[in-house]
């Protein structure tokens, strides 16, 4: 747990030297610092597998099916008790 802290915090470190550099740096080199940074990000990020991806995604097909019927019922009963009433 301490190592991960350290990490951090040395990420941290470096990150704040870069954003000291970079006011001194051209638009384009800040530009070009940027980009590095999200390079480096995108290689930090876990892709999912075609066997998730098909997974999530009958998950919220089912999910988004499941909650327009609620809806749907709840407007439908809730022009049955406006038309006892109306």
């Amino acid at each position: 747990m301490a190592k991960k802290e350290k990490n951090k915090s040395e990420d941290m470190k470096k990150v704040s030297k870069k954003v000291e550099k970079s006011k001194k740096k051209s638009i384009w080199e800040r530009f070009m610092i940027f980009c590095h940074g999200v390079a480096d990000e995108f290689k930090k990020v876990h892709w999912p597998n075609k066997k998730d991806m098909v997974k999530y995604s009958v998950a919220t097909v089912v999910f988004v099916i499941f909650l327009s019927l609620f809806f749907y019922l709840v407007d439908v009963i809730f022009a049955l008790v406006h038309s006892l009433f109306h």
